[in-house]
């Protein structure tokens, strides 16, 4: 009995949790706590607001970390009948990791990694907003396909700086006189920044220096952007069906009642003779349905009469 009554209580006090979680004004009010305290941050980057104004900012944060705090109390409590659902949340852990951070003591004494964490509150905006919790999840998905980018442009870099150093070094120290000097030129030129100089100064030196520009603009700026374009459209789209974004997919029925225009005469011609015939034998059937007594509702056999019997 009192097991019953325990959880029953739980999953009153989840009951009514979870209503005011999932309110409105609830979801507002946290969102509004978030960019208060990311104003805050931004308003202690100013060493006059900061002199004049420090036991209020110092206050209003107190008063943050304690809006948070209820909230997790809250969404905790949201989930006081089914515990394990709110630690299956990646969004769940992640406020509950910010929030109870803030209470460490190694944390509370330093001031720069509590200020991270503080920073960290704002990625929360993600949960309230469904577009922006999507490009959040395509970013994470799109990492494999750009850590395998990343190798590919790092292996192109080394051998176009490998090739600028050995016609360029000697004319241009300045841009291509080591290894490290070469990658950050071609890094800088792969934004297209300065390719004009770059172009008519190897113009100076030789007239191969054409071919060599040309097609490192041509796969670093274009076929190398491109492939990390389709990569993270690609998670976009992966992020859009695992949030049960994705666009509606057609019934079913709507493909057989749609007609079929390029269907000959023949066709409907030999399927309006079956349908023609499928109403005959339904005919048939109801007929001989018709004709034959409907059985005694006490189980036991009708007599019919002779001359009934005789017709």
């Amino acid at each position: 009995m009192p097991q019953q009554q325990f959880s029953h209580a739980r999953g009153v006090l989840a009951r009514r949790c979870t209503a005011v979680v999932q309110a409105r004004w609830f979801a507002v009010t946290v969102f509004s706590l978030i960019l208060a305290n990311a104003a805050l941050l931004g308003a202690e980057t100013y060493s006059g607001i900061v002199a004049g104004w420090q036991h209020w900012l110092r206050l209003a944060e107190h008063v943050c970390l304690v809006a948070f705090s209820l909230e997790i109390v809250l969404r905790l409590a949201a989930h006081a009948d089914r515990p394990g659902a709110f630690f299956r949340d990646p969004w769940n852990l992640f406020d509950l990791a910010v929030v109870l951070c803030a209470f460490l003591p190694v944390v509370r004494e330093n001031t720069t990694v509590l200020r991270l964490l503080r920073l960290a509150r704002v990625l929360r905006t993600a949960r309230f907003l469904p577009q922006l919790r999507i490009v959040l999840m395509a970013v994470v998905r799109s990492l494999p396909g750009t850590l395998s980018f990343l190798l590919v442009g790092a292996l192109l870099l080394y051998v176009y700086a490998m090739v600028g150093w050995v016609f360029f070094g000697s004319h241009d120290p300045e841009h291509y006189g080591s290894i490290g000097r070469a990658v950050l030129t071609l890094f800088l030129l792969m934004t297209l920044d300065g390719i004009g100089d770059a172009v008519h100064g190897g113009l100076d030196i030789s007239r191969w220096s054409l071919l060599y520009y040309g097609s490192y603009v041509l796969l670093a700026s274009f076929v190398l952007v491109n492939v990390l374009i389709g990569v993270v459209i690609t998670s976009l789209d992966e992020a859009r069906e695992m949030d049960g974004a994705a666009p509606a997919e057609p019934r079913p029925h709507a493909e057989r009642t749609e007609p079929r225009p390029y269907a000959d005469r023949t066709e409907r011609t030999a399927l309006a003779h079956r349908i023609e015939e499928a109403r005959r034998a339904l005919d048939a059937l109801e007929r001989e349905l018709v004709r034959t007594p409907p059985p005694p509702v006490d189980g036991t056999r009708r007599r019919i009469p002779t001359a009934q019997r005789r017709d």
